[in-house]
């Protein structure tokens, strides 16, 4: 029994060894160079892992891409949810709370343009069924509920309007990061855009208040 927990082990232990060197060797290619001027057998070669071993890990280059981006959007997250909360109890407003959750989101998917666009791409139409993608929109969702969660600030405003509220602000996020227009703009001037949108989308649900 010990020799098979320790042949499990050594197994374990290996698989993780080349999954950390198939993400280390994708992500600094992906940063040197984008994932447009990749190929898997490119990552293979870096890795040192025959390409057959890197596909079992992700059969396409578009799910090496969001294994790899779903590592720093979550963290992207964290620091955005520690950012916010760290607001609370203070005279800071709904908006000030989420733009300081947007911010490091934008910051990390601009890091990169091409991959950050291919990635929030490939999460929306893809497979939602594929093991990194589900993985990613999970990421998705926590990302809306935070934001419908700092929502809950707005007087006279229920549970389903946060959420409707919280799905427009990420739809605003994801066109202004994605769109040929905003191609050339820095995460300063994403922000800046976004910030505008989301003035006007809380200015409206005054209106309707009022």
């Amino acid at each position: 029994m010990s020799q098979q927990s320790d042949l499990v082990g050594r197994r374990e232990k290996a698989m993780a060894d080349k999954r950390r060197r198939i993400m280390d060797a994708a992500r600094s290619l992906f940063a040197e160079r984008g994932v447009g001027h990749v190929t898997t057998q490119e990552v293979s070669d870096r890795a040192d892992v025959a390409i057959g071993t890197l596909f079992r890990y992700a059969a396409t280059k578009a799910e090496l891409l969001i294994m790899v981006q779903n590592e720093k959007f979550r963290a992207a997250i964290d620091e955005g949810l520690a950012a916010s909360e760290s607001l609370s109890g203070s005279d800071a407003s709904a908006q000030d709370a989420v733009m300081a959750l947007l911010s490091p989101v934008i910051e990390c998917v601009r890091e990169q343009p091409e991959n950050g666009r291919q990635y929030l791409h490939e999460l929306v139409f893809g497979d939602p069924t594929e093991q990194h993608r589900s993985a990613g929109l999970a990421e998705a969702w926590r990302f809306e509920a935070a934001i419908a969660d700092i929502l809950r600030t707005l007087p006279d405003v229920d549970e389903r309007t946060r959420a409707t509220l919280a799905r427009v602000v990420t739809s605003i996020v994801h066109v202004t990061m994605t769109a040929t227009l905003h191609l050339r703009d820095t995460p300063g001037e994403i922000e800046a855009v976004v910030q505008s949108q989301l003035t006007a989308v809380l200015a409206g649900q005054e209106r309707v208040r009022g």
